[in-house]
């Protein structure tokens, strides 16, 4: 078994219905999905990612802003409780700042490429680096941040960032194409947005898509139980069969398990 996430930072789940996301919509239509799940607060970039990678609100962890600072009281991330069991982890971002998600020496792979911010090639330089290593890694983090910039410069739901949210769709369209058969998919976002902002309790903040698809996993299926961000490590941990810590505070969605 294979798990690949991929983030697109910034989506709001409205905007898979507004924009033309052929990939989206196959993916909901042949996967589980909720278009209801949880953000954290605050609802900003590294500390919603310090979450999903080790399971416990911003207020366990300590990272309230993108700037990162060690944990007062450190606990397993979902990379050393992988690589603790041999699994090859990857991964492929466009936004430095992820790079403390996970200690060093944990990853077997890593890419990197500061292009975030560029709308036209950001996301694709980043599906280049993933796509021929998808099947040699037990994890792959692949991280599409372009959505999120567009937001920003442009506003949530504006005619721009529904076409960057197009632009994303058309890289996870790759990714889909080229999964292997033993892989599992986990596709969501941080956190939404309003306005060119986003980090407030607000629901169009807060309400994020969480769609799995592929080995394993049920088929057009409407995920009922609650989701947050808290959830999507513990789900990683079932399908590889990792230990799950103690001290992680989200659960597996089993219900969208097959």
């Amino acid at each position: 078994m294979r798990v690949i996430l991929v983030m697109i930072d910034g989506l709001r789940p409205d905007a898979i219905a507004r924009a033309n996301t052929p990939t989206l919509h196959h993916i909901i239509a042949n996967g589980a999905h909720t278009l209801n799940a949880r953000s954290v607060m605050p609802s900003v970039t590294l500390p919603c990612h310090t979450s999903i990678f080790h399971s416990v609100p911003p207020e366990r962890h300590g990272i309230t802003t993108n700037l990162w600072t060690p944990m007062a009281r450190p606990l397993p991330g979902l990379i050393e409780v992988a690589k603790d069991a041999d699994k090859r982890c990857a991964f492929f971002t466009n936004w430095e700042e992820l790079r403390d998600l996970n200690r060093p020496g944990g990853l077997f792979m890593s890419f990197m490429i500061n292009e975030s911010y560029n709308l036209d090639d950001g996301d694709r330089l980043v599906t280049d680096a993933a796509l021929p290593h998808l099947g040699a890694m037990d994890f792959s983090f692949v991280y599409l941040g372009t959505v999120d910039s567009a937001g920003h410069f442009y506003g949530w739901m504006s005619d721009e960032y529904l076409r960057q949210v197009e632009r994303a769709d058309a890289e996870l369209g790759r990714i889909v194409a080229a999964l292997p058969s033993d892989a599992a998919l986990i596709v969501q976002a941080d956190h939404g947005g309003h306005d060119r902002f986003h980090g407030t309790d607000m629901p169009e903040d807060m309400t994020i898509p969480w769609l799995i698809y592929g080995n394993g996993i049920r088929k057009g299926h409407a995920i009922q139980r609650a989701v947050s961000l808290l959830d999507t490590a513990p789900t990683v941990a079932k399908l590889l069969d990792l230990k799950t810590p103690r001290e992680w505070e989200g659960a597996s969605v089993d219900e969208a398990l097959a």
